[in-house]
């Protein structure tokens, strides 16, 4: 049975016996959003789930990507980092600003940040309006409002966890749409190639912009990254194609702790 742990930090919920995972989420999601990918993993792993700040029961928690990412560490320790969109952004700053606790990295729809000045704050502005509309309409009409986008046309119903996402609040997430959304990020590109530990980055094919996004991070970041990309699958490869995802990352585990 999973556990939590201490109130005084990000709440995570741990289960399994291994190598350490810390597993964290996408925006609008929590730790109960990795479905199979989780429980097959804790099979042989210690999986850490973390609700991120802003999110489920950690949603008191109103931080950036800079001072999340250390939150993220303090509840994670070191171990292997595995982060989804939002949760990829939090973890490549994680490894950037403390590198001795990822012993590996895996990124999922990923993205080193948005380049040109008039785009991030765009993007901000834009965020903002988001935040916005989820304080005039609540979680619920939000959630409908965002999984309705393209984006996440290959997530099945059960994939969607609209009950794990109601568990979110409306600060909460508008707090981390304002703080820790894309438009927020500075861009990381220049310092990427400062990472050395193995790196994986995963996007699904259907995904065109992230697919991209990931070929530019391999490049930037050097030898040590990896590249996969999920067939039959859109920007959320990990829950659309879970066992495919689950061969993916389970080579890439075995070739590097083999190495």
């Amino acid at each position: 049975m999973p556990h939590a742990e201490s109130l005084s930090m990000l709440h995570a919920e741990v289960e399994g016996r291994g190598p350490r995972l810390v597993l964290v989420h996408g925006f609008a999601q929590n730790r109960n959003c990795w479905g199979a990918v989780a429980a097959d993993l804790a099979t042989d792993h210690e999986v850490v789930r973390v609700d991120a700040p802003g999110h489920g029961r950690s949603s008191q928690f109103h931080a950036g990507l800079r001072t999340g990412a250390r939150l993220i560490a303090d509840q994670g320790g070191r171990a292997v980092y595995v982060g989804y969109s939002m949760g990829a952004r939090f973890v490549l700053h994680l490894a950037l600003a403390n590198p001795e606790l990822v012993d590996k990295l895996v990124v999922i729809g990923g993205t080193g940040g948005i380049d040109d000045p008039d785009a991030r704050a765009e993007r901000r502005h834009n965020d903002e309006l988001l935040a916005d509309r989820l304080e005039r309409e609540g979680v619920e009409r939000f959630v409908d409002a965002w999984l309705a986008q393209p984006l996440f046309a290959g997530l099945s119903d059960a994939m969607q966890f609209r009950d794990a996402r109601h568990e979110n609040t409306v600060e909460g997430l508008a707090e981390s749409l304002r703080q820790a959304g894309t438009g927020s990020q500075d861009p990381l590109w220049e310092r990427l190639a400062r990472l050395e530990m193995p790196v994986l980055v995963v996007a699904g094919v259907d995904d065109a912009k992230f697919s991209a996004e990931g070929a530019r991070l391999v490049d930037a970041i050097g030898a040590n990254a990896t590249l996969e990309l999920i067939a039959n699958a859109g920007h959320a490869a990990h829950l659309e194609q879970p066992s495919a995802f689950l061969v993916v990352l389970r080579r890439w585990l075995a070739a590097e702790h083999n190495q």
